[in-house]
């Protein structure tokens, strides 16, 4: 594969892998098995009556869903703050744009995230993965013995943001990292332009058409957000999200007093240049916490090379660069974005570690600028190092998600 070079090639691609995205948002209605049952013999057709008129509840379900991308999707060009992304104002779809199956994957599965990170369906599924890695920060950093603001913590895989959030709730300087534009969207949308509590409607399982033990089951909604997320945060907040590759963003050394980790590591095709990363730009004596399985993304990618070492091997890597292990908890029953009444239910065993880089004299880089969320807005910085062939690749941490 070819990638652009110059920085008007790499503009031009990232463009047309912008507006590619948003078709995918935009194709989200298509739905084939309507046409196809009516392509059945007679009687087949009369047999299925009653799967005949649920199809038409589901399509006016997908329409739902639809009307509420149409809004997430409002205002996209003006996303990235440092990046010229093109308006979609007259904009029309072309077969230059057309979205690629994958694409229109990723849009159900990130309908799906807003049942994990901002319904009270979701609850469950915070508490047992991200609850662990809040108790250990308000642990190391006791708001009563830190000024909170001056300890900052990254969440890269921030997905939707709802633990970037929470992390920032509690007065930290909070910081996301999100490499998929579709999560991007979505959590633009919620944090920037909800402003109020269970504002929008969403079928999140419409698309899932297995193992439905009733009909209503395919047709559960949701709301969301739970909260209001601009007036659940303190005014003075620190709290931003940073687009683009997690190795291409984050090279400055000694910077973050805290990584935390979830559902994150297993994204890399080589998970060595993540730890390796992670230790670099963490302060000496700051800590990492990560929970999570190891479902490698590209481990059955046929275009995509990949190393997929089991835990034990990790933590092997883990001490040999440097890391002390402090805590480890194995076997935590943990779920991503389930359809509770699903007859198939995935449950992964992860890991829970808190890893400690040690003190020792190291010059500390300078910090750069940080964002703020507050009434009038969330802010996305893009690093200017991230080309088109991040784009293209668009991994978007949902992987995990996509095998339920």
């Amino acid at each position: 594969m070819n990638f652009p070079h110059t920085d008007e090639e790499k503009m031009e691609a990232e463009k047309k892998s912008f507006k590619r995205i948003i078709t995918a948002f935009m194709f989200y209605r298509l739905n084939k098995t309507i046409n196809y049952l009516k392509s059945l013999p007679e009687q087949h057709q009369r047999l299925l009556i009653n799967y005949s008129n649920s199809l038409e509840t589901i399509r006016h379900c997908i329409d739902y869903n639809y009307n509420v991308i149409l809004e997430m999707i409002k205002d996209t060009a003006y996303l990235f703050e440092n990046q010229n992304t093109p308006s979609l104002d007259g904009w029309h779809s072309t077969d230059e744009y057309k979205p690629i199956e994958s694409d229109l994957e990723k849009v159900q599965s990130t309908l799906k995230q807003f049942v994990r990170d901002w319904s009270s369906e979701g609850i469950e599924e915070r508490k047992t993965c991200y609850r662990p890695i809040i108790d250990e920060i308000l642990n190391e950093f006791p708001l009563d013995s830190v000024t909170p603001s001056d300890i900052k913590i990254l969440v890269p895989g921030a997905g939707l943001g709802r633990l970037v959030f929470e992390i920032a709730k509690l007065g930290y300087t909070s910081q996301g990292n999100e490499f998929s534009v579709f999560m991007l969207i979505a959590s633009n949308f919620v944090l920037n332009r909800c402003r109020g509590v269970n504002m929008h409607v969403l079928y999140p399982w419409i698309h899932q058409c297995d193992n439905n033990l009733e009909t209503e089951h395919q047709m559960q909604c949701i709301s969301f957000p739970d909260i209001n997320p601009a007036r659940e945060l303190p005014q003075n907040a620190h709290i931003s999200m940073a687009a683009g590759d997690f190795l291409q963003v984050y090279t400055d050394k000694d910077e973050w007093n805290c990584i935390a980790t979830c559902f994150f590591i297993d994204c890399a095709n080589n998970i060595v240049a993540f730890i390796e990363t992670i230790y670099k730009i963490l302060k000496p004596g700051g800590i990492w916490v990560n929970l999570g399985p190891l479902l490698y993304h590209y481990s059955n990618v046929f275009d995509q090379n990949s190393i997929e070492p089991s835990y034990q091997v990790i933590k092997e890597v883990i001490k040999g660069i440097g890391f002390q292990l402090e805590k480890e908890i194995l076997n935590v029953p943990t779920k991503y974005a389930q359809n509770p009444k699903s007859m198939l239910q995935y449950e992964y065993k992860s890991v829970y570690f808190v890893c400690r880089k040690p003190k020792f004299s190291l010059a500390i880089a300078s910090t750069p600028s940080e964002n703020e969320i507050n009434e009038n807005g969330f802010h996305f910085p893009v690093d200017e190092e991230v080309n088109a062939k991040n784009s293209e690749s668009d991994n978007d941490d949902l992987d995990a998600e996509e095998t339920n």
